[in-house]
C-alpha cells in the first residue's frame, strides 16, 4: 500500500469550550513518576531550589561573636538573629515580620500565580530531591513505572532498601539541621561526645524522630498529595487569581486539533500540538495542562520547557504552552498590571515594613522591669524605718559584658534610700537577672500613702540606662500590726 493510499488519522476536533478536569490523585492507584526535563525555567528552578536547600543546611553553622548566628532558643526563650537578641516581649516584632511575609506572598500570588510552590516551597524541593534519588537508583521514568509494577523479589527489595537508606540519610540531616536552629549546634552536635546523640534528652529524641519521619513520608510518599490535600495555599490561591494573573496556560486556538505528524510538516486541519503527552510526563503532579488550569498545578513550568523542546524538534514556534494571562490568551488584550490591588498591597506592606523597622531600630539595648515584692509590700523595721521591697528584672540585650548599677530617681524622694544586694551587677551578653532591692524611708519625712518613685539601672560607663516607675507605700496603721 502506497503512502497516498494509507488512511490518514483523523485529527482530534477542537472543542468549542474547554472544561477543566481534575486528575484523580488517589495515592492508592499509582504514583507519579515525572520525566526530568531541561530548559530555561527548569534551570532557574533548580538554582533557586537548591540554593534554598544549601542555605538551610549551612544556616545553623554560621557564627556571630562566638555564638550561633541564627538560633531560635525556645527553652530560655531567646531568639538570636546575628547581632540582635529578641525576648518573649519582642515577639510582636515577629508578628510584623509574618504579616510582611504573608502580604508579599499574597501580592506575588495575585500577579505571578503559584511561583512559590514551583520554585521555593520546601515540599517541592524535597520531593524533587527524593525523586532524583529514585532516578539515580532505578533509572528514567519508564523504568521507575515498570519497577512499581514488578512483583516483590530479592532484587526489588534490595533497590527499595537502598532508596530508603539514602532517603533516610537526607531525612536525618534535615532533622538535625532543623533541631540545631532550635536547640543549638553546640548543645545538639558539638557537645564534646563523639557519639553526640548520647547526650540527648528524651524530648530531643522525640522531636528528632518526628521530624525525620515527617520528612521521609512527606517527600518520599505523600509528594504531590501534600500540595493538593493538606497545604492550604493551593486552596486560597484559587480565589486570588484574576484575568491578569500570570499562569501556565495551553494555547487552545493554536494547538487544537492536536495530532501526530512528521517532522517539518503541518498537515491541513491540525493545530501545532503533536499530542506527544510530554507535558504530562514531565508534570510533577501528573496533570494534563491542556485540560486547563487545575488546583494540582504548582506552576513549575516543566511543561513549558518540555513543549518548547518538542516545538524546536518539529520546527514550530515556541510558546504553545507558556506563562501568560487570561486577558492575553482569551481576550487578546494587554495585561493590566496597575490596579487598585497593587496600591492596596503596597500600602499595607509599607505600613508593616515601617512598623517593623521602627521596632527593630528602637529596641533598647538595656531593658528593666520593676515589680513590688508580693510577700512584703511595705513594713516597718525595728529601727522604725519604712521598707518597701522590689524585684528588678534586668536584661542586657547587648553583645558585650556590661556592669550595671542602680539608683533612685524621681521627685518627692526625700528621706528615701535605695539598698541593693550588689553595688555592681555584671551581666554577660544577652543575660538577664532578677535583682531584689529595697527602698528605706524615714517615716518622719516620707508622706503617708503612695509616693511615685523611679528606679534607674545604668551601665558603669554611662553608655546605657533604663528606668521604670512604681510607688512607695507607707501606711502607719498597717505597719504597727
Amino acid at each position: 500500500m502506497s503512502e497516498q493510499e494509507k488512511p490518514k488519522k483523523k485529527p482530534r476536533p477542537a472543542p468549542e469550550k474547554i472544561i477543566p478536569t481534575s486528575k484523580d490523585m488517589d495515592a492508592t492507584k499509582k504514583r507519579v513518576h515525572p520525566r526530568f526535563v531541561t530548559g530555561k525555567y527548569q534551570n532557574i528552578r533548580l538554582v533557586s531550589m537548591y540554593a534554598i536547600l544549601i542555605g538551610f543546611l549551612i544556616l545553623p553553622w554560621l557564627r556571630w561573636n562566638g555564638r550561633q548566628a541564627i538560633l531560635f532558643d525556645v527553652i530560655e526563650p531567646k531568639f538570636y538573629i546575628f547581632g540582635a537578641t529578641f525576648m518573649p516581649q519582642d515577639f510582636y516584632f515577629f508578628a510584623f515580620v509574618f504579616i510582611i511575609a504573608a502580604m508579599m506572598l499574597f501580592m506575588v500570588t495575585v500577579y505571578a500565580g503559584r511561583v512559590w510552590c514551583g520554585y521555593a516551597c520546601p515540599q517541592t524541593i524535597y520531593v524533587h530531591l527524593y525523586q532524583q534519588i529514585e532516578k539515580l537508583v532505578l533509572g528514567e521514568r519508564n523504568k521507575r513505572i515498570k519497577f512499581d509494577r514488578e512483583p516483590m523479589s530479592a532484587g526489588k527489595f534490595a533497590k527499595l532498601a537502598l532508596i530508603h537508606l539514602i532517603w533516610g540519610v537526607f531525612s536525618v540531616i534535615t532533622a538535625l539541621t532543623f533541631m540545631s536552629l532550635v536547640v543549638g549546634v553546640d548543645t545538639l552536635i558539638l557537645n564534646g561526645n563523639p557519639l553526640f546523640f548520647m547526650e540527648w534528652g528524651k524530648m530531643s529524641w522525640i522531636f528528632f524522630l518526628i521530624i525525620t519521619f515527617a520528612t521521609h513520608i512527606n517527600a518520599g510518599y505523600m509528594r504531590e498529595h501534600m500540595c493538593v490535600y493538606i497545604c492550604p495555599y493551593g486552596r486560597f490561591q484559587s480565589v486570588m487569581f484574576d484575568k491578569d494573573t500570570l499562569i501556565v496556560s495551553y494555547d487552545y486556538e493554536r494547538g487544537e486539533p492536536r495530532g501526530a505528524r512528521k517532522k517539518d510538516s503541518h498537515p491541513e486541519g491540525y493545530g501545532d500540538c503533536v499530542d506527544c503527552t510530554m507535558c504530562v510526563q514531565v508534570c510533577p503532579t501528573g496533570i494534563d495542562i491542556r485540560n486547563g488550569l487545575q488546583v494540582e498545578c504548582i506552576q513549575c513550568a516543566a511543561c513549558i520547557d518540555a513543549c518548547n523542546e518538542i516545538m524546536d524538534k518539529v520546527g514550530y514556534p515556541r510558546g504553545l504552552i507558556r506563562y501568560t494571562t487570561e486577558r492575553q490568551l482569551v481576550e487578546k488584550q494587554k495585561t493590566k498590571i496597575i490596579g487598585w490591588r497593587i496600591f492596596a498591597y503596597i500600602a499595607v506592606l509599607s505600613v508593616a515594613i515601617t512598623a517593623a523597622t521602627l521596632i527593630a531600630v528602637g529596641r533598647a539595648p538595656l531593658e528593666m522591669e520593676i515589680r513590688h515584692d508580693r510577700k512584703q509590700i511595705s513594713s516597718i523595721g525595728h529601727d522604725g524605718m519604712v521598707e518597701n521591697s522590689y524585684v528588678l528584672k534586668i536584661v542586657n540585650k547587648t553583645d558585650e559584658r556590661q556592669v550595671f548599677q542602680v539608683r533612685l530617681d524621681g521627685e518627692n524622694t526625700a528621706g528615701m534610700t535605695l539598698r541593693s544586694r550588689f553595688k555592681e551587677l555584671p551581666l554577660q551578653a544577652n543575660e538577664s537577672y532578677a535583682l531584689p532591692v529595697s527602698i528605706i524611708g524615714d517615716p518622719k519625712v516620707v508622706p503617708v500613702g503612695s509616693t511615685p518613685i523611679t528606679i534607674t539601672v545604668y551601665s558603669k560607663d554611662g553608655t546605657y540606662s533604663a528606668s521604670a516607675q512604681d510607688v512607695f507605700i507607707y501606711e502607719p496603721t498597717k505597719g504597727k500590726k
